[in-house]
């Protein structure tokens, strides 16, 4: 009889191939599905928009009295200044369109309703975006004044306009579950508004450039998207798109924070009192970063607290994103970082710095906590549906979802596809 080939053998070593060729399918199609997919980051990137709102109303608020001193006809950096220094930056400020005191205290309250409307979630779209050029008018107007923590207000702002950062915790959310959008007069009245403003400013010449062509797109993508509403299939093409924006933003605001922090950890290591051990010694004795002098000398006073607190902010800061490879050693690292800040806003006078990097480093915190963070600071406020004393379904139906989604409650790990290190750290 003739010799059968040894088909076993074969399939045997043609398995690994195929095997290994399944698995990159599978893992390329979790991937795909998780980069277009909205319901990622969305309590992440709710909690950093409330927090960049919230602080930035601070910062206007409590600057009230003093507005015109800082960025004001009054301020020592005079509207000439700002101006010749706009033109060597080429940078982008309102402000630059009048030098009347007038102009300044109408975009000031406009600043800050438009902070109030970013923290409470109402027309997030426009909201985001008015606040990114509430950001960028203040601060280029008097760069001298922010401490640093201007270049996390203007990074944040710029990742908050691609994100769907309304999907939980806002008013947005609560309307799409009641208003058909067919029907939303508000919406077309605010856009009809913006598209008189940038007409007006574009006729005068004071908006030309890159940001003209930024502007006048996101006021026509206002358009198209609702010109597409009885178009499911162009409409789902664009909405993929925005998940990818979305997730995009989300991604690149985690790397700039690492390479942030990483950066900062290393170049310390390249300085004399930070390789000795005494450069927080030396820190907490600048008098003019000295709120609290008592607090400052008591600690310098201490020399093995002084230089565990050196060396201890260098290892947190370059390991830190190494740390998201792993959830419990990215959450206790967080931690340290979340202490680092707060003791940088009391210890040197910088508390608008320190709150703008603990507000960016939300987006590490995982899912589960802030869920539960929010239906604890949300429980007392929420109406029943009934006697029963439920919660109503639209105050916790899209939030519930996305909570299960993103911490993973429906199905396992494999089967939505994320790991459990890459689900922590996100």
């Amino acid at each position: 009889m003739k010799p059968q080939p040894a088909r076993g053998r074969a399939e045997s070593t043609s398995m690994p191939g195929g095997a290994l060729g399944g698995a990159l399918d599978r893992v390329l199609g979790r991937v795909l599905g998780r980069a277009c997919d909205a319901r990622v980051w969305a309590h992440q990137t709710a909690a950093v928009r409330i927090g960049m709102a919230g602080v930035w109303l601070l910062l206007l608020v409590h600057e009230f009295w003093r507005r015109e001193r800082i960025w004001g006809p009054d301020a020592p950096w005079s509207w000439r200044l700002a101006e010749h220094s706009l033109d060597r930056s080429h940078a982008f400020s309102v402000l630059r369109w009048s030098g009347g005191a007038l102009w300044f205290e109408i975009f000031y309250v406009l600043s800050v309703a438009v902070a109030v409307a970013l923290l409470v979630g109402w027309r997030t779209r426009t909201a985001s975006l008015l606040f990114l050029i509430s950001v960028l008018s203040l601060d280029h107007r008097n760069e001298n004044v922010l401490n640093a923590g201007d270049t996390i207000f203007r990074i944040t702002a710029v990742y908050l306009v691609f994100t769907r950062c309304a999907q939980v915790w806002s008013l947005d959310a609560r309307r799409r579950g009641r208003a058909p959008e067919a029907g939303d007069r508000t919406g077309v009245a605010l856009w009809s508004l913006c598209g008189l403003v940038l007409t007006w400013a574009t006729l005068l010449a004071r908006l030309t450039g890159g940001w003209a062509l930024l502007l006048w797109g996101c006021w026509a993508g206002q358009a198209v998207w609702r010109g597409v509403r009885g178009r499911p299939g162009v409409r789902r093409t664009l909405e993929l798109i925005g998940h990818l924006l979305h997730n995009g933003a989300v991604a690149m605001m985690m790397i700039q924070l690492c390479l942030l922090y990483g950066s900062a950890g290393w170049y310390k290591i390249q300085g004399a009192p930070w390789q000795d051990g005494t450069a927080v010694y030396w820190s907490a004795g600048l008098d003019w970063l000295e709120p609290y002098p008592a607090l400052s000398h008591a600690l310098s006073s201490h020399a093995l607290t002084v230089l565990a607190l050196t060396y201890g902010t260098v290892l947190v800061q370059v390991a830190f994103p190494f740390s998201l490879l792993d959830r419990r050693v990215k959450n206790v690292l967080l931690a340290l970082l979340f202490a680092e800040h707060i003791g940088i806003g009391l210890l040197l006078g910088l508390p608008y710095f320190s709150l703008s990097m603990i507000v960016a480093d939300l987006v590490f915190l995982p899912t589960g906590f802030l869920v539960a963070a929010g239906e604890r600071v949300a429980g007392p406020w929420r109406r029943p549906a009934d006697g029963s004393g439920r919660p109503a379904p639209d105050a916790r139906g899209a939030e519930a979802g996305l909570a299960a989604r993103s911490t993973g409650s429906v199905g396992s790990a494999e089967g939505d596809g994320v790991t459990p290190s890459w689900r922590a750290s996100c």
